[in-house]
C-alpha cells in the first residue's frame, strides 16, 4: 500500500514505514503530524484517484529530528572580468517515518458537528426591532413626443 501526499508544498510517495527527508515543519521532534492533502492511494491494485484529494483518507507521520542538508555550492564567474563571487547554503530538513496510511480520524461530518456546538444559536430579535421599510418613490411621468 501506497500514497502519493502532498507535505509542505512537494509531492511524496510514501509506504508504511518508511523514512524520508521534508522542507522543515513546524512541529516538535517527536511529535505526530498528519497530511490530509492525500492525491493518490494504492491499496494493493485499487487505486483511487483524488478529485483533487481522496476524500476521508490521511498520512500519520512522527516527526524524528530536525537537520540541515548537504551544502549546495553556488559559484558565479564572468569570464576575462575578473569577477568570481562563491557562496552556499544548507537547507533545513525535518526526517518523518510515516506510521499510517488509512482513514482520517475526523470526518466532514464531525467537523460539521464541532463547528455547530461550537457557535451558539443566534439570538431572535423581537418583531417589532425590524427597520421600517422605506417609503415608495413615486413612477417617472413618461413624455410623449
Amino acid at each position: 500500500m501506497y500514497a502519493i501526499v502532498e507535505i509542505a508544498g512537494q509531492q511524496f510517495k510514501v509506504e508504511k514505514d518508511q523514512q524520508i527527508y521534508v522542507h522543515r515543519l513546524d512541529a516538535k521532534q517527536g511529535s505526530k503530524v498528519s497530511f490530509d492533502k492525500v492525491l493518490l492511494l494504492d491499496d494493493n491494485g485499487k487505486v483511487d484517484i483524488g478529485l483533487p484529494e481522496v476524500k476521508g483518507m490521511s498520512v500519520t507521520a512522527k516527526v524524528m529530528e530536525h537537520l540541515k542538508g548537504d551544502k549546495v555550492v553556488v559559484f558565479k564567474k564572468k569570464r576575462r572580468k575578473g569577477y568570481q563571487v562563491k557562496n552556499g547554503h544548507r537547507q533545513y530538513l525535518t526526517k518523518i517515518e510515516i506510521e499510517k496510511i488509512g482513514k482520517s480520524s475526523s470526518t466532514k461530518k464531525e467537523i460539521v458537528e464541532e463547528k455547530a456546538a461550537k457557535k451558539p444559536a443566534a439570538a431572535k430579535k423581537p418583531a417589532a426591532a425590524k427597520k421600517p421599510a422605506a417609503a415608495k418613490k413615486p413612477a417617472a411621468k413618461k413624455i410623449k413626443l
